[in-house]
């Protein structure tokens, strides 16, 4: 609630300053940009995967200016205290409409179409028709955002699993999971997954298939080495601590109680060009649009 209203707020400030301007009358130049958002991370050295989704964003289109906003007010409020600023989704969009940009596409950095991606749905949707704002405001969806998309996330799995694993070894996926429908993502992916590599299960720290079906799938093979690998755009807290952390209620020491071999990989998922390229069609779809 407080998040919603803090968006009501910020919408209205914006919809009374541009509207003091509306009298104008003047046509405004065509002016296009790219705003790239993720949920966010304070792990200095996480922020290599955003590092990586933005140089190729550049890559694919060299003249259009690229901004950032977090959708996490904790992440958010975390990094001011350190001195960084980072804007989120409502607060960039209004800063970008100040700066006379016309056409806008907005790129989600979220892996599944979940909580988080449809509160900027209704960010995205709060901007659009405000007067004297932008003409063309377009949202890409998420990696997840359809069944094609599935199936290209499985082959970008498949194709950057570590060079040195074998195949009767586990791979074990982190990704984060929710409550909210769309966690439904991750148990299609899963899916997919095991029709083409059977000793691969997807797992997730807040839905379904969780770390208990985890251990029940490695139960039933003969497995003695298992890969632990993040499915989260960046290696942040949840694949440091949650899954490869020393603590006793980390996937990696339970799973090693049970007399696996882990050998966790700390890579988001926007490390990978593989990945990244996902995340660029949905932004070329949009960005074709405006």
């Amino acid at each position: 609630m407080k998040k919603m209203l803090s968006v009501i707020v910020m919408l209205a400030f914006v919809l009374c300053a541009v509207t003091a301007h509306a009298g104008h009358g003047d046509a405004k130049p065509v002016k296009k940009g790219i705003l790239l958002v993720g949920f966010g991370t304070s792990e200095a050295s996480a922020k290599v995967s955003f590092v990586n989704i933005e140089k190729k964003v550049a890559q694919a289109f060299p003249d259009v200016p690229i901004a950032w906003a977090y959708t996490s007010h904790i992440i958010r409020h975390k990094l001011a205290k350190q001195g960084e600023v980072i804007l989120s989704p409502a607060q960039a969009l209004a800063k970008m409409m100040d700066e006379g940009f016309t056409h806008v596409a907005v790129q989600s950095l979220h892996t599944i179409p979940g909580e988080e991606y449809q509160a900027l749905v209704q960010t995205v949707q709060g901007f659009k028709g405000m007067p004297d704002g932008f003409e063309r405001l377009i949202l890409g969806y998420p990696m997840l955002g359809a069944q094609d998309t599935v199936s290209t996330a499985v082959d970008a799995i498949l194709a950057t699993l570590p060079k040195d694993r074998k195949s009767n070894e586990a791979v074990v996926l982190m990704g984060h999971g929710t409550p909210h429908p769309a966690n439904i993502y991750y148990s299609a992916l899963n899916w997919q997954l095991q029709l083409k590599d059977p000793n691969i299960i997807m797992g997730t720290v807040e839905g379904y298939p969780g770390l208990d079906e985890v251990m029940a799938f490695l139960g039933k093979g003969n497995f003695k080495k298992v890969w632990l690998i993040p499915f989260m755009s960046v290696a942040g807290d949840h694949a440091k601590n949650d899954m490869a952390g020393d603590e006793d209620d980390s996937w990696k020491s339970r799973l090693e109680k049970k007399g696996f071999k882990c050998q966790a990989v700390l890579k988001g998922t926007a490390e990978y060009d593989e990945f990244a390229a996902i995340w660029i069609g949905q932004l070329k779809t949009a960005f074709g649009h405006l």
